[in-house]
């Protein structure tokens, strides 16, 4: 008998809940998690952004204050209120009336008006004159086009700095969300719709993007990549977007040219400038400069590209793009032409 009640006891002891101690190191931890470049609503580079910076700090300093009063009440009732002490009549009520009821509605007001003139302000639509960039999203990656340009590229948007940006945005099949944390709020892509949105870089960079609406299994693989960059770098950028793609230059860069063009990849995928001209897949006339593979799966490097040309769904399972039959002596020079197009 003694023998199972200590048992009892220690199993007992084994799952008893976790001391305060431990969870605030658990805290600690997950916030941790947090930092370093994760793109972050609270810190913003736009003026976007920034309003919806503004506004969480103030309801959370806000909330902060009405804890600290609710806490200074219940620790004054408790210490100073024992005992025999004596209310007045109606002392009670009047409490009550401000403290529950008048402070709160003045704080809600407040905010709600706070609230109105941001959502003016994110609201407003750019200048007749402003860029414009057309934004569609697909399972799961991004199509990015500019009006008058002849050439597109994906899960890359360039934007000059200090211009407020129109992006036009749809959709080709469900549901999705752009959403750039550090420069605007998110806005859905609904089908049969056109929506629009702005962006506004304060500083040049690079500022991350995600789909925030979940649209299938890969939905985490579908992000994307605002650049930043000065008026006279992004007139530059746009004029090779209008341009062919850059020829190759090495007889092994060739050789890879000949192999996509005459090869399975020419039926989805374009390369302005050759007989490449497919439309299902992204256009990959800038490929060798882009951020990553597989919008955000893995980094653009020889090797992941090696292994999504060869089976991309061992990358990402459940994309449009199924094995291809690429001879293991060509898909070096595959990789080689590939990466050169800048």
């Amino acid at each position: 008998m003694e023998t199972t009640v200590r048992t009892t006891s220690s199993v007992a002891g084994r799952h008893r809940r976790p001391r305060p101690v431990l969870t605030a190191l658990y805290a600690v931890f997950l916030l941790a998690g947090c930092a370093g470049d994760a793109p972050s609503a609270l810190h913003p580079a736009g003026s976007g952004a920034s309003r919806i910076a503004d506004l969480w700090w103030l309801l959370f300093w806000l909330s902060l204050a009405v804890f600290a009063e609710v806490i200074a009440l219940l620790a004054w009732a408790l210490l100073f209120r024992r005992g025999n002490a004596r209310v007045r009549h109606g002392q009670p009520l009047r409490f009550v009336t401000i403290a529950g009821a008048g402070i709160p509605l003045v704080i809600l007001v407040a905010v709600y008006g706070v609230g109105l003139r941001d959502l003016a302000a994110l609201g407003a639509a750019p200048d007749p004159d402003a860029p414009t960039v057309e934004v569609t999203g697909h399972k799961w990656w991004w199509e990015v086009r500019y009006p008058g340009a002849s050439g597109a590229t994906a899960n890359e948007i360039h934007i000059p700095v200090g211009e407020r940006v129109r992006v036009r945005l749809r959709t080709d099949d469900v549901l999705h969300s752009f959403w750039v944390p550090q420069l605007m709020p998110k806005t859905d892509l609904i089908a049969g719709e056109t929506r629009e949105t702005w962006l506004r870089a304060e500083r040049a960079g690079s500022y991350r993007g995600q789909c925030a609406e979940y649209c299938g299994t890969q939905h985490a693989h579908m992000a994307f990549l605002v650049v930043a960059q000065s008026r006279a770098d992004f007139d530059a950028w746009l004029a090779r977007l209008d341009a062919p793609a850059r020829q190759p230059s090495t007889e092994a860069e060739r050789r890879g040219q000949q192999a996509f063009v005459q090869g399975t990849c020419a039926a989805c995928h374009t390369v302005r400038g050759t007989g490449a001209q497919g439309r299902v897949g992204p256009d990959l006339s800038d490929m060798g400069s882009r951020w990553s593979i597989g919008a955000g799966a893995v980094p653009n490097d020889a090797g992941h590209l090696g292994g999504w040309i060869a089976n991309s769904q061992t990358v990402k399972p459940g994309n449009a793009m199924p094995p291809q039959p690429v001879d293991a002596a060509q898909l070096p020079d595959l990789i080689a032409y590939l990466r050169s197009l800048e």
